[in-house]
């Protein structure tokens, strides 16, 4: 069972505006609502994929309802906490004339000690050698940085597979935990590793060390329009991107992320996960808002991918 952690769940408000104007009066062309925060994402996409996840992750208010009654519209099964505070809204802006995005998202509610515990002991609840465990997206501020880390560790006792999509302290704290799959930018791997990275060789050279010094076993590296890295003990390639028109970038790597996920679900090869991983991402940045691509765009796309190893280890 996949079960997708989302310790900071967010409805992300996208909103269209024709050509953009900072200090200014600037009017709305469209509006979309959607169920958000990176695990929550990563269940969307692997429902349009087919598969099945549990989301789960911690709600509060108006905002955390409408959360709540999305996912049961799309029939993601789902297992939240509640809590005090409101949810928090997250705003995207689209210019589609000036060809931007612009995030502005809220911190959201803090978190007691008493209510990480409960959150804790509930997911853990779920958790068994069959699962695998997506921990994804910021925490509120309050929570520690280590939260991931701690969790992988745990959940890796119990035989569960884990797989981490974070960034700064939460990434390094995951990252040394050892998970079994890690998806970081190429922003946040330089910032992992203190250094500038340029080029495909070079970042694949530091990728491979996630591997070979915290015992990953499979990490994917997404260099934005560029493409993306991937790489297990075995070998590595390089994946072009597509060609496509883009309307939102949001939830680009989350779907990245559920494709990798459900893959290992299912049992693919290297290839075919990689296959699908950029397909899935591809058609994400296709739609609008952090809506989820359809299955049939998906497939197409598969067909589309080009990659190169860059190298294969005897």
């Amino acid at each position: 069972m996949i079960i997708t952690i989302t310790l900071n769940p967010a409805v992300d408000k996208t909103v269209e505006i024709q050509d953009f104007e900072v200090g200014t009066v600037n009017r709305v062309a469209s509006v979309r609502l959607d169920a958000g925060g990176k695990g929550i994402n990563v269940s969307k996409v692997i429902r349009s994929l087919g598969g099945k996840s549990c989301a789960a992750g911690i709600l509060g208010g108006n905002t955390g309802n409408f959360i709540k009654d999305s996912l049961n519209g799309m029939g993601i099964e789902n297992k939240f906490f509640y809590i005090e505070g409101e949810t928090r809204t997250n705003l995207k802006v689209v210019d589609s004339k000036r060809k931007t995005n612009t995030d502005i998202n809220e911190a959201g509610p803090q978190l007691s000690a008493e209510e990480i515990t409960a959150f804790e002991k509930m997911i853990f609840g779920m958790i068994n050698k069959d699962s695998a465990v997506v921990f994804s997206g910021s925490v509120p501020a309050n929570v520690d940085k280590a939260v991931y880390g701690k969790w992988i560790r745990a959940a890796k006792e119990t035989g569960a597979k884990t797989i981490l999509d974070a960034d700064g302290e939460l990434l390094k704290y995951g990252i040394e935990a050892g998970p079994y799959m890690v998806k970081p930018n190429i922003h946040e791997l330089e910032s992992f590793f203190g250094e500038k990275i340029e080029g495909v060789a070079e970042a694949e050279s530091h990728a491979r060390k996630l591997i070979d010094i915290y015992g990953v076993e499979f990490v994917a590296v997404s260099l934005g329009a560029k493409g993306a890295i991937f790489l297990n003990k075995e070998c590595s390639l390089f994946a072009n991107s597509i060609d496509v028109e883009v309307k939102s970038t949001v939830g680009a790597g989350d779907s990245m992320v559920a494709a990798l996920t459900y893959s290992l679900d299912m049992g693919y090869g290297f290839e075919k996960s990689v296959l699908l991983a950029v397909a899935s991402a591809t058609a994400n940045v296709m739609t609008s808002g952090s809506q989820p691509a359809d299955f049939e765009t998906i497939r197409e796309l598969e067909n589309k991918v080009k990659f190169e190893y860059i190298r294969i280890r005897k």
